[in-house]
Order: C-alpha cells, then sequence, then structure tokens
C-alpha cells in the first residue's frame, strides 16, 4: 500500500513537471524580430532654455526735474535716431538762459568799450585782460545755460522701439525719473546656460569648425527662420549649478523677436560612426541600461550598455555592443537569461527605416 502510495505521487510530480516543460517551450517556439547594431553618421540635437534680449535696451530718464509739457511717441512706435520722444516744460531754464544771454551781451559791450580805450592807450591792458576774462566766463554761463534747456527734450539715441509710457503729459517728474524704454531689436542677444563637459565639448569643436551656429525654438513650438551665432561664452562659471552662461546672436530683421521673450536654444553635434540601436531592444534595471545579446545556438543573455546619445527611436551606444552582435527586438519580458529562442533576423537600416531616423 505504501508503494502505491509513493508511485502515484511521483506520477503526480511528474505529470506537473510535464505541462510546465510543455508552456515553456510554447512560449519559446514564438519567432522573436532580432537585428544588429549598424553604424550610422548622424546627429544629436540638445535644447537649452534661453532668455531673449535685445542688443540695446535702455531706461529712458528725466534729466531735468519739472512738469511733462509734451509727448511726441506711444508705446509700441519704431523711433530713429535723433527723434524728439519728450519734452519737459523748460520755464525756468529758459529765464536762466535768457539772463545768460543778457549778461553775455553786458560783456560783451563793456569788452569791445575796453579794447577801444585799450587800443587809444587810456586804459591798461590788464583791464582789458580782466574785460576779456569777463566776457569769456558770461559765454560759458550761457553755454551751460543751453545745455541745460537742452536737456528738457530727450531724444532717441539709437532706431528702436518705444515701450510702455511710464508718465502721463502734464505730471511733474523728477530729474532720473523713468519715463519709458527704448529697443533696438535688428538684432537679439540669446543666453542660455551649458553644463562645464558640454563646455568642454563646444571650445573642442570651436577649434576645429569655428563659430558655433545654433537654431531657436520659439515659444510656439515653432523654428526661428534665422539661425544664430554663438559669439560670446562669459568668463565664470556658476559654482552652484555648474553651469556656463552662452550668448548667441540673431538677426531680426522682421522684429519677430521681443526683448523678454523666451524659448530653447537647439544646439546640433554631429556624431560620426555612431553605433545605433532601437530604444525598444533595451531595458532598465537599476538605473542601467540592457539588452539580450543571442549567441550562435541563439540562446540569450542580458549584457550591460552605456548609452552615449538619446535620439529619436534610437541610442547611441558608447560601450557593450558591436556590429557583429545580434540583440533582441522584442519579446524583453517574456525571456530569460540561458533560454533559447526562435528568432527572425532583420537587417538593421531595415529596422531604422521603420523607426522614422531622421539621419540616413
Amino acid at each position: 500500500m505504501k508503494k502505491l502510495l509513493i508511485i502515484s505521487g511521483l506520477l503526480a510530480i511528474l505529470g506537473t513537471t510535464g505541462c510546465g516543460s510543455k508552456h515553456e517551450s510554447k512560449e519559446l517556439q514564438d519567432k522573436f524580430q532580432v537585428t544588429s547594431p549598424v553604424k550610422v553618421d548622424t546627429s544629436i540635437v540638445k535644447d537649452y532654455v534661453c532668455q531673449i534680449r535685445s542688443i540695446q535696451h535702455i531706461e529712458l530718464r528725466a534729466l531735468e526735474k519739472g512738469y511733462l509739457q509734451d509727448i511726441f511717441v506711444d508705446e509700441g512706435q519704431f523711433v530713429k535716431k535723433g527723434q524728439l520722444m519728450f519734452r519737459i516744460l523748460p520755464t525756468l531754464y529758459e529765464a536762466e538762459k535768457q539772463r545768460a544771454e543778457a549778461e553775455a551781451k553786458y560783456t560783451e559791450i563793456e569788452y569791445l568799450n575796453t579794447k577801444q580805450l585799450a587800443e587809444s592807450n587810456v586804459v591798461s591792458q590788464n583791464e582789458l585782460a580782466l574785460a576779456k576774462a569777463k566776457y569769456d566766463k558770461a559765454m560759458a554761463e550761457l553755454a551751460l545755460a543751453k545745455v541745460h534747456l537742452g536737456f528738457t527734450e530727450i531724444r532717441a539715441p539709437f532706431d528702436g522701439i518705444m515701450n510702455r509710457l511710464e508718465v502721463r503729459r502734464g505730471s511733474l517728474v523728477d530729474e532720473g525719473e523713468l519715463l519709458s524704454t527704448l529697443s533696438d531689436n535688428s538684432k537679439m542677444w540669446v543666453y542660455f546656460n551649458v553644463p562645464e563637459s558640454e563646455y568642454l565639448e563646444y571650445q573642442t569643436d570651436a577649434e576645429n569648425d569655428g563659430l558655433k551656429q545654433v537654431k531657436l525654438l520659439m515659444a510656439n513650438n515653432k523654428i526661428f527662420k534665422n539661425t544664430g551665432v554663438v559669439e560670446v561664452i562669459e568668463a565664470d562659471f556658476n559654482n552652484e549649478t555648474g553651469n556656463i552662461a552662452f550668448r548667441a546672436t540673431f538677426p531680426n530683421p522682421d522684429g519677430l523677436l521681443r526683448h523678454g521673450e523666451t524659448g530653447n536654444i537647439l544646439v546640433e553635434t554631429p556624431l560620426e560612426d555612431a553605433l545605433i540601436i532601437p530604444q525598444k531592444a533595451t531595458f532598465e534595471v537599476l538605473d542601467k541600461k540592457y539588452v539580450y545579446v543571442l549567441d550562435k545556438d541563439d540562446q540569450v543573455s542580458a549584457r550591460e550598455v552605456e548609452i552615449g546619445a538619446e535620439m529619436n527611436h534610437v541610442y547611441q551606444i558608447r560601450k557593450g555592443l558591436t556590429t557583429k552582435d545580434k540583440v533582441l527586438l522584442e519579446g524583453l519580458n517574456k525571456v530569460q537569461n540561458g533560454q533559447k529562442v526562435a528568432c527572425e533576423y532583420r537587417k538593421p537600416k531595415e529596422i531604422l527605416a521603420n523607426l522614422n531616423l531622421y539621419a540616413e
């Protein structure tokens, strides 16, 4: 009776094992797509948040105290260099100018009379020199009065676009009070921060290729039609962020870009003979990337790879694979190390074409 029970138990165990083996065999009979890494010439695009600034953006302030008599411009208006924009009521400075003119006229007459007397030897040369000095002083005071009077007129120092008016006609303004701002948007300076490692790569490329050309992705997710050039790099790194500021200059003939806008700088970097695999061929374990590699007997084994760059649907592999390897494209969650799989090999370029890879 005991022998009969033991035999029955063994048969039950063997029967369970046999079912599991049939189920596993069924999974391994599924055909999985397999391909190889391929080397291509491509490029990567990195983006950086940026701030857009006018090449000239200044504050227009009152040079003298007084009532704002006239405003000759409007908000958003394009003005030419030298164009009159504001006039402050010049009553006080007009009076000072008239007084200075009168004083200058008086001393001029006095000087001319003294000169005639000196020529007739009626007065000494010292008295003539004194009269001349008084006349020169009066002329200097007149010139100063004219300068002060000129301060009551605010003119555009360059071609640009007016910003918001901070005062209204009739306002009493103090010396130095903000009237408005003026922006020259013919060219734009675009600032963006670059990490130290990428800065070093940029400097290496710049030595070989010259100034770096960049593109601007605007806030509406459209590319600005004009290309910019990185012309300036700041002197110091930010110790808190480890970044350094770059400045790219963009031509802005249509005036589309304005001071204070934001966007993203797009920097394209070419990659020659880059080893490429589809992203879907990888899986992640504890922040590390792996692929399943097939040996000559079509057995899979997990292998760690180092990602050099991420592109559209693909990774550039820096370390871990060669073009001779075969990697599993699908069924990554159905296989385990050491399992033998039925596979269907597909050419790498065929796979990449179906991934809409933007580089040839």
